[in-house]
């Protein structure tokens, strides 16, 4: 074990955000952090960093062990170079080779001293030793390949790290502390600002590192190829899952739903038991009153199962356009754009057709939101032309938020937007993005990037487009919001073209990927797993899938079609299957409420006849006739025998109705 944390507290504004968290990490764990927006689990990263004091509880990391933290926004600002700010993170490193150069110098010019000839090459044998050891003769190719893996090319490596942006301190920060090479690396979303070459590229890193790693992110793509186990944070508690983040969500999908049955068998035996004393009363009869009071004893007694926490922390998003467009949605032809003289993409060519996901991918700086916006008409192409099909209308999603009036109250933005909308219309509306309350009147400068990005995606469903042009749109939002959003874009009737590194994301919603690739736009018709599997075969012609080469609907290339065809025929047959499929489940469903209604009825019906008895046997003309009594007490035990096989069978078809309905 290399780090403690334990019975960790912290309040904020007499809110309590984390309450007696424990946990420990192995030496070369890695393990994520998971939790919604707010739950704390930045927090707790800080208090393991030491950045934040616990209001109670220790953290304790092991003797002789280092650790290093990679916060969210980190203030780099320096007039140094990139390649000199990386360099000093191996200041130890440069002065023992300044030390070698200077002893190497020594040794050459030193003539006729012996003794003092075998000093200095002692002290260099050693420091060569340690040199070598600390694998500083590699400290120029590893530093390149830190820098270039995250994104940075050898050209950049002269900028000055004041003149550099955001998302470019942040990967200088993530280089830095990647090369200090610490016991213990704690990430706070360390994909931010990434693309997808780099986020893979990291992930090779990580998965490799001789260390152990606490990440926080919202990645899943990436949790699920690095962790291998999660501490997930919720209404202020821990619970520790071993597994990735796959892993993690059915257990904790599983483990939620026993605890939703046991509550509410839990409520059944409560409110049966209350049933019986009630029923018991109303005889008002002696026995049947001291029966009651018994039962009402042992009811107090029973153990309560504590309703699981239910958070409302689920957006309300469902996209509809106002007007179906025709089958061709866009042709573009020949697009080019060029920046101060740099090429970003040339000889583009596009054929959208109504329906599909496209997803844009590629390195940072390449020109994925630049062919976005032209799309939308807020750039003009240096060359080239897009026409639109009939019935086309736009909706976009701006991953800065520009859409959004910084001086605006939330509602008011609505308001502006939507003036038909009347108060209480606004209000439901922005309750199902999780603005309620005073939350309404927040100034949209004040939102988090989390806040901004649900208010940029209620303005998006309210404007009923049919073709969404959507960039970025999963940065800042929690996976909750992510996996709502993935369910929006995939039952949407419309067009969606995106921009997005949310490798998850693209998997469960592309039906088509453009990579930019040697300025042009590369076509892979399927979705993230399908572009990996053709990435990887050596039989695929990529120059075939240039988009430049679509240059008119004839042209496309005979594997397009195919995989049209084949894209066609896989989905009818799907619609088939989930055809059938949803009628068996109809009719499973149906039998198993009736079977469940059987059973609560002949339940019910031998419980009467076993309150009938009681009454019976208290009769005195029956308490002094021992033949009629043991007739009566046969034939409660065989009652007795019964209720317990269908309060078996009624918990089994409880627990199957369940199931189904959960499969609907």
């Amino acid at each position: 074990m290399i780090l403690q944390v334990s019975n960790v507290s912290k309040t904020y504004d007499k809110q309590e955000v984390l309450k007696d968290i424990s946990f420990h990490i192995e030496e070369h764990e890695k393990c994520a952090i998971t939790g919604i927006n707010g739950a704390g689990k930045s927090t707790l990263l800080k208090i393991i960093a030491g950045v934040e004091e616990p209001d109670s509880g220790i953290v304790t990391l092991s003797r002789d062990k280092s650790l290093a933290y990679l916060e969210q926004n980190p203030s780099e600002n320096s007039e140094k170079t990139i390649y000199e700010e990386v360099l000093e993170v191996k200041a130890d490193l440069v002065k023992k080779e300044a030390e070698l150069r200077r002893l190497e110098n020594e040794i050459s010019e030193l003539s006729g001293d012996e003794e003092k000839l075998a000093a200095i090459l002692d002290r260099y044998e050693k420091l060569s030793f340690e040199f070598r050891e600390a694998d500083g003769y590699a400290l120029s190719s590893n530093i390149t390949g830190v820098l270039k893996g995250l994104g940075f090319d050898e050209k950049d490596f002269d900028k000055k790290v004041s003149t550099l942006s955001g998302g470019q301190k942040t990967r200088l920060a993530l280089s830095k502390l990647l090369l200090s090479q610490p016991d213990v690396l704690l990430l706070d979303e360390p994909t931010n600002h990434l693309d997808i070459l780099s986020v893979s590229w990291l992930e090779g890193f990580l998965k490799n590192y001789r260390g152990a790693v606490i990440i926080v992110s919202h990645d899943r793509y990436f949790l699920d190829r690095i962790v291998e186990k999660v501490i997930d944070i919720e209404n202020a508690k821990a619970r520790t899952y071993l597994g990735n983040y796959s892993v993690f969500s059915e257990k904790k999908a599983a483990l939620r739903k026993d605890m939703i049955k046991a509550y509410l068998n839990n409520q059944a035996e409560i409110k049966h038991q209350q049933e019986v004393i009630e029923k018991l009363k109303s005889f008002n009869r002696e026995k049947s009153i001291k029966r009651a009071e018994s039962r009402e004893k042992m009811l107090q007694k029973m153990e309560r199962v504590e309703k699981p926490f239910d958070i409302d922390d689920a957006m309300k998003l469902h996209f509809t356009p106002s007007v179906i467009s025709g089958n061709d949605v866009l042709f573009a032809e020949d697009l080019s754009k060029s920046y101060d003289g740099n090429t970003l993409f040339s000889g583009v060519g596009l054929d959208v057709k109504r329906g599909e996901k496209i997803a844009i991918i590629g390195p940072n700086g390449t020109g994925k939101t630049t062919l976005l916006k032209i799309i939308d008409g807020i750039l003009e192409p240096d060359s080239g032309s897009i026409k639109f099909g009939s019935k086309v209308e736009k909706g976009y999603y701006d991953q800065e938020h520009h859409v959004l009036d910084p001086e605006n109250t939330v509602f008011m933005e609505i308001s502006d937007a939507y003036p038909d909308m009347n108060n209480t219309e606004i209000r439901s509306l922005l309750a199902a993005f999780l603005f309620t309350g005073d939350d309404v009147f927040k100034q949209i400068k004040d939102l988090s990037g989390g806040e901004k990005g649900r208010l940029s995606l209620a303005k998006l469903m309210l404007s009923k487009a049919n073709l969404l042009l959507l960039d970025e749109p999963t940065n800042h939002l929690d996976i909750t919001s992510k996996e709502i959003l993935e369910e929006a874009v995939r039952n949407y009737e419309g067009t969606v073209i995106y921009v997005s590194h949310d490798r998850y994301f693209i998997n469960k919603t592309a039906t088509r990927i453009l990579e930019l690739s040697a300025k042009h736009f590369v076509n892979y018709l399927g979705n993230y797993d399908y572009y990996l599997e053709k990435k990887a075969d050596p039989s695929f012609d990529s120059d075939k899938a240039v988009t430049g080469k679509l240059s008119s609907p004839k042209a496309k290339a005979d594997e397009t079609v195919l995989k049209v065809k084949e894209y066609i025929n896989t989905e009818e047959s799907r619609s088939k299957l989930n055809w059938q499929q949803q009628k068996e489940r109809k009719a499973k469903l149906s039998k198993l409420k009736n079977e469940l209604k059987d059973c609560e009825k002949r339940i019910s019906s031998l419980e009467q006849r076993d309150f009938e008895i009681d009454d019976i046997m208290s009769y005195p003309e029956v308490s002094t006739n021992s033949a009629k009594l043991n007739e009566l007490t046969a034939e409660k035990n065989d009652i007795a025998s019964r209720l317990q096989e269908l309060y078996q069978k009624w918990e089994e078809l409880s627990i199957r109705l369940d199931e189904a309905e959960n499969e609907e």
